[in-house]
């Protein structure tokens, strides 16, 4: 069907309802949404399946979610009931129904992966222009927690033993024993772990779970056939280095459904380990524009994350990186492709009073990028990652980085905007001095007459 400008009968057009002067209004006005579709486009097929939602109205759903901090039920639900979303995603005229199935936005993550939502931050970096070109920048490295519960051998070896009933139901296995009741006994006794008198009852408890999920896995395996033992092997895999791996082990699995993820010790009183990925962001020395933003597979040195963040940073650039503050963590690098490295120390002997004030008000500005995490993480959805697998940590973090780079912009434009209408306030009274002052010179040269 050709498409027509003709108005809609039973709802009015967005723009005749909503305020032009709204920061969602001229956000919208302001993205290149031809440049993010012409970068997604290519992730889908035109002639296979149903015809795809509009690529405006998935990227502007993303955006919506973390600008908001909305989930993905909750920005659907918004999206129906806030004309100013719909105008945002591209719509003209109002819309009463539902957008998509929430679960749709989970499909549109996969299928766009990393490199559909970089072209996304992209667009947000491209809406500052002058200010994410700035040759210094400020790197720091923070940790994004993942969606999972405190890990404990004993919860591990549990949720073990009822994946492995799950398979066995599935498959038509009948095991020799399910250990039902006595994984339920032991569930109790591993609540006193911590008591003095109970913690040695705990602690067999918590040995006899680990061999009651060796029990069942042996048992399940000597049931499978050839086949199911190919498709298994990965799963059972994973079980095994589980059931192995001591405390003083590296690379321990603290997750069934999410083994990628490791234990960093930050020093916090309230939380002695994070359980996530590391992740690195970038932004610029004065505007505190987020230019970079990398998860990191493995808890690496600080100093060892600066080039992927310095690399990724780079491409959304014009201008290269000349200079990059960090913390005393990232010690033991100076250089990063071109990129000096300015580390807090010591003052040399030949520096000058000037360069002593110098670098103490540089390093003092480094503490800026401290509350823009703040920000990242309690309002643009990266305390807490509810993403599966590393792909979902590196889609979170980079709409983190996202929505931070737009509710900046919208700032700017609602302080812009009270400006303007502070001077067009300013200017009226300027007039109403200027009618003042001529009424009163008027009037004292008419008295001035008449006593003539």
């Amino acid at each position: 069907m050709t498409p027509t400008n003709q108005p809609n009968l039973f709802y009015g057009s967005l723009m005749d309802m909503l305020d032009r002067n709204d920061p969602l209004i001229a956000l919208a006005d302001v993205i290149d949404w031809n440049k993010i579709e012409e970068a997604l486009r290519g992730y889908y097929c035109m002639d296979k399946g149903r015809p795809a939602k509009p690529l405006r109205l998935m990227a502007g759903l993303l955006m919506l979610k973390y600008l908001e901090n909305l989930s993905d039920e909750n920005v659907v639900v918004q999206w129906k009931r806030n004309p100013y979303y719909q105008y945002f995603c591209g719509l003209s005229d109002y819309q009463c129904g539902l957008p998509c199935d929430a679960t749709e936005l989970v499909k549109f993550r996969n299928r766009i992966g990393q490199g559909g939502i970089d072209a996304i931050f992209g667009a947000s970096v491209a809406l500052h222009p002058e200010a994410s070109n700035e040759s210094h920048v400020i790197i720091d490295s923070t940790a994004q927690e993942k969606h999972i519960t405190y890990p404990t051998d004993g919860k591990l070896a549990i949720k073990m033993i009822h994946a492995l009933h799950k398979i066995a139901k599935r498959e038509g296995i009948a095991l020799r024993r399910t250990y039902l009741k006595e994984i339920k006994e032991h569930r109790i006794t591993l609540r006193f772990f911590r008591h003095p008198k109970k913690k040695h009852k705990a602690r067999s408890a918590m040995k006899r779970l680990r061999t009651i999920a060796g029990i069942v896995m042996r048992d399940m395996q000597r049931s499978f056939t050839l086949e199911q033992i190919a498709f298994y092997a990965e799963q059972f895999s994973l079980y095994t280095k589980v059931l192995l791996q001591k405390r003083s082990d590296k690379d321990k699995i603290y997750s069934l459904h999410e083994p990628h993820i490791y234990a960093m010790a930050k020093g916090k009183d309230h939380k002695s380990y994070e359980f996530g990925v590391k992740a690195s962001v970038v932004t610029t020395y004065t505007h505190g524009i987020v230019v970079g933003a990398v998860a990191h597979e493995s808890n690496e040195h600080d100093s060892k994350t600066l080039k992927a963040v310095l690399t990724h940073a780079s491409t959304h650039r014009h201008t290269p990186i000349q200079r990059a503050t960090c913390d005393r963590g990232y010690r033991g690098i100076k250089e990063v492709n071109t990129t000096h490295i300015c580390i807090p120390g010591i003052h040399l002997k030949r520096d000058t009073k000037e360069e002593k004030e110098h670098k103490r008000k540089q390093f003092r500005r480094r503490a800026a990028i401290e509350p823009t995490i703040g920000h990242l993480k309690h309002d643009h959805r990266m305390a807490r990652n509810y993403l599966k697998g590393f792909i979902g940590d590196q889609i979170n973090l980079l709409m983190a980085a996202c929505a931070w780079n737009l509710k900046k912009w919208m700032n700017l434009f609602i302080h812009a905007l009270f400006l303007a209408k502070d001077y067009r306030q300013m200017m009226v009274s300027i007039g109403y001095m200027k009618l003042y002052w001529s009424v009163w010179i008027w009037l004292g040269l008419t008295q001035r007459e008449s006593r003539l």
